[in-house]
C-alpha cells in the first residue's frame, strides 16, 4: 500500500491500531509509521506516562558555527542525514537538549521587550504537555494551532510534538468556514486558539465527530507547574507536522512531515545555507503558521541554541524597522512586497539602526532584480533570494550570503537534487526553461487524504514543484514562473516573471503582475497589473508610457496588450500573487 493510499481515509473516531513500529512498504514507496495508540495519561503528580526516548551521554558543548555533534547528526553527512537514530523526538532535540547540555539560560525568544530562556520554554512545554495529556491527547492525534507569533505558539507546538501528536498550525486571519474545513479535514482532536479566533472556531465545533476540546490561549499558556513529561517514543519517520499549503487555487491540502525532516532542514538550510549559530537572532515577517516562517523563527535558531524575535501583529514597514532597531536581529526574513514597501519609508536609514543585520532573506515570490539593487544601494545590506515550498518544508534553492547573484534563485541546497524536464518529461539542456523536479531529505511523502493530488505531485522520490526554471552552466537557477502561469502568445512562450522584472525597473512602479487574458476572438495575450509608488499619478498616459518602456526592452509578443493601474495586487496570506483573480478580471 503506497503512502498516499495509506494516508487516505485516516482513523475513525475511537480507532486504536496495534503498535508495531514501521510498516514496510514495497521498494520505491514511502513508509508511513503505524498509529501509536498508547494514551499519555497523567498520574497523580501530573506526570504523563509516556515511554522515554533513550538518552545518549551528555556531550561537551562546542563553539558555533562549527558543526555540533547534535546527537548523531553531523554536517559532514549533510547529503544524507542517515546518521539520525531511529528514535527521535524533535521537541527533545530542539528544546530539552539545550537544558540537558547546560544551555538552559540562553535566550530562546524575545517577546514584547523580555527574554524567554530555553529552560523556561522547556518547563512551559512540559506543563502544557501534561495538560494536553489530561485532555486525552493520543500519539498521532492532530492538534490545530491558530495562534499568533507569541510564546504560546512555541509552547503548544512543542508540547504536542513531545507527546507524539501532530502539530497543525493555521493562519489566524481566516473565516469561520475556513476553520471548519481545516478542522474536518485534519480531524484535529484538540484546537489551541487565540482569543480573537475562538468565536470563529466555536462556530465549527460540534459539526464534526473528531474535535474534543478547544483551548483558548493568551500570549502564554498555563498548565501543571513543575510537571515533567517524558517524550513519546517517536521515530525519525513519525509524522509531527502538517503544513497546509496556501491554497492560491483550490482548497488547502496538508503536506505531511516527520521529526527527521525538521532536523534535516535546520542542518541543511539553517546552518548549511544561512550559517546560523548560537549568537544569531532571527526576525521573520512571515509567521510561524506558515512553513517558511516556522523554520525561520521556531527551529532554525534552536539548532545551535540561538534566538528569535516574536511579533504577533502583522508587520507594517515602519514596525519592521522599529523591531530591527530595538531587538537587534542578525538576520531578517520577508517577502519581496514588504521589502519594496520598506524602501518607501522616508529617511529609514537615518531613523533606524540596522547595523545588527548580517544579511536579509527574500522568499515567497520572485525577487525582482531592481528591488535587489535598490535594497543594497539604500541600506548596504545583501538581499538573499531563496526558493522553497511547504512540500519541501523549507528551501531547496538558495543564494548564499556573501555571494547572492542578482536575478537568480541561487543554487541547490546541499542534500537536494534537481531535474529540469519538458512537457514530455525529457531533460532540457542548460539555459532552456523546464519543469523543476526535486528530491531531497525534507520532501513530504504525501498529502493527507489527497490520493490523486499525491500521485500527480510526488513522483516516487521526486517532487513536482510546479515551477518553471532554467539552469545555467554554473548551476544557478533562474525562475520563469509557475507552470500554470506561463503564457503562449502567437505560438511562443512568455514568462510573466521576465516581463514583471522589466516593469519593476520603471521608477513609477512599486510592483507588477502579468497574466494572460483572451481578447474578443479568444486569443490569449499578456495583461499587466501595476501598483504605483506613493505619490505617483496614474492614468492612461502612464499606462501607455509603460508599454513603450517594455517595447524598448522586449520582443513585441512579450509586450502586454494592456497595462492596468491598480491600488493593490490580490495576494494570499503568504504574499503570493493570486493570478487566477487577475486572469478573471
Amino acid at each position: 500500500m503506497d503512502a498516499a493510499r495509506r494516508a487516505g481515509p485516516g482513523p475513525r473516531p475511537g480507532d486504536r491500531r496495534r503498535r508495531g513500529g514501521e510498516r514496510r512498504s514495497p521498494p520505491g514507496r514511502s513508509r508511513v509509521p503505524d498509529r501509536q495508540a498508547r494514551r499519555a495519561r497523567p498520574d497523580v503528580q501530573g506526570r504523563a506516562r509516556v515511554a522515554p526516548v533513550a538518552r545518549r551521554p551528555r556531550r561537551a558543548e562546542r563553539p558555533p558555527p562549527a558543526s555540533l555533534p547534535l546527537e548523531s547528526v553531523s554536517s559532514a553527512r549533510i547529503s544524507g542525514v542517515t546518521g539520525l537514530p531511529a528514535p527521535l523526538n524533535a521537541a527533545t532535540f530542539f528544546v530539552d537538549r539545550h537544558v540537558a547540555e547546560g544551555r538552559g539560560a540562553r535566550t530562546a525568544f524575545r517577546f514584547r521587550g523580555r527574554s524567554l530562556t530555553y529552560a523556561e520554554l522547556a518547563a512551559g512545554v512540559d506543563a502544557f504537555a501534561a495538560d494536553l495529556a489530561r485532555r486525552g491527547l493520543d500519539a498521532e492525534d492532530r492538534v490545530l494551532l491558530a495562534l499568533p507569533d507569541a510564546p504560546a505558539f512555541a509552547t503548544a507546538f512543542w508540547a504536542a510534538v513531545k507527546l507524539g501528536a501532530v502539530a497543525v498550525p493555521v493562519n489566524t486571519l481566516m473565516a469561520a468556514g475556513e476553520y471548519e474545513f481545516l478542522l474536518r479535514d485534519s480531524r484535529a482532536r484538540i484546537a489551541v486558539v487565540a482569543e480573537d479566533v475562538a468565536p470563529r472556531v466555536a462556530a465549527a465545533r460540534g459539526r464534526g465527530p473528531w474535535l474534543r476540546d478547544v483551548v483558548v490561549a493568551g500570549d502564554e499558556l498555563g498548565g501543571a507547574p513543575g510537571a515533567r513529561v517524558a517524550a513519546a517514543p517517536t521515530t525519525r519517520e513519525d509524522a509531527m507536522y502538517w503544513g497546509y499549503t496556501s491554497g492560491s487555487t483550490g482548497a488547502p491540502k496538508a503536506a505531511v512531515h516527520s521529526h527527521k525532516d525538521f532536523v534535516a532542514a535546520a542542518e541543511l538550510v539553517g546552518r548549511g545555507v544561512f550559517g546560523l549559530g548560537a549568537e544569531d537572532r532571527a526576525f521573520s515577517a512571515s509567521k510561524m503558521s506558515f512553513a517558511f516562517g516556522l523554520g525561520n523563527t521556531l527551529y532554525f535558531p534552536a539548532l545551535a541554541g540561538g534566538s528569535s524575535v516574536l511579533v504577533p501583529e502583522r508587520l507594517t514597514p515602519e514596525r519592521a524597522f522599529e523591531v530591527i532597531a530595538a531587538e537587534r536581529p542578525t538576520v531578517f526574513f520577508a517577502v519581496p512586497t514588504l521589502y519594496a514597501r520598506m524602501l518607501e519609508v522616508e529617511d529609514a536609514r537615518e531613523r533606524f539602526d540596522l547595523a545588527s543585520l548580517r544579511f536579509c532573506v527574500s522568499s515567497g515570490e520572485a525577487l525582482p532584480p531592481a528591488l535587489f539593487d535598490r535594497w543594497g544601494e539604500r541600506f548596504g545590506l545583501e538581499l538573499v533570494d531563496v526558493v522553497g515550498s511547504t512540500e519541501a518544508l523549507h528551501d531547496f534553492l538558495a543564494n548564499r550570503p556573501g555571494a547572492a547573484r542578482r536575478g537568480s534563485a541561487g543554487q541547490l541546497v546541499p542534500g537536494f537534487d534537481a531535474r529540469l524536464v519538458d512537457d514530455a518529461g525529457r531533460p532540457v539542456p542548460p539555459g532552456v526553461v523546464g519543469h523543476l523536479l526535486i528530491r531531497g531529505e525534507t520532501t513530504a511523502p504525501y498529502y493527507w487524504n489527497r490520493l490523486e493530488r499525491t500521485r500527480r505531485t510526488m513522483l516516487g522520490e521526486w517532487l513536482r514543484t510546479g515551477d518553471m526554471f532554467a539552469r545555467d552552466a554554473d548551476g544557478f537557477f533562474a525562475f520563469a514562473g509557475r507552470a500554470d502561469d506561463m503564457l503562449k502568445v502567437g505560438g511562443q512562450w512568455v514568462s510573466p516573471t521576465e516581463v514583471e522584472a522589466h516593469l519593476d525597473e520603471h521608477p513609477a512602479v512599486l510592483e507588477a503582475a502579468v497574466v494572460g487574458r483572451p481578447d474578443a476572438d479568444g486569443l490569449v495575450g499578456a495583461h499587466a497589473a501595476v501598483v504605483l509608488r506613493a505619490g505617483t499619478a496614474g492614468g492612461a498616459a502612464l499606462a501607455e508610457e509603460l508599454r513603450r518602456f517594455l517595447a524598448a526592452r522586449l520582443p513585441g509578443y512579450k509586450v502586454p496588450r494592456a497595462v492596468e493601474i491598480v491600488a493593490e495586487l490580490p495576494k494570499t496570506a503568504t504574499g503570493k500573487i493570486q493570478r487566477f483573480r487577475l486572469r478573471a478580471g
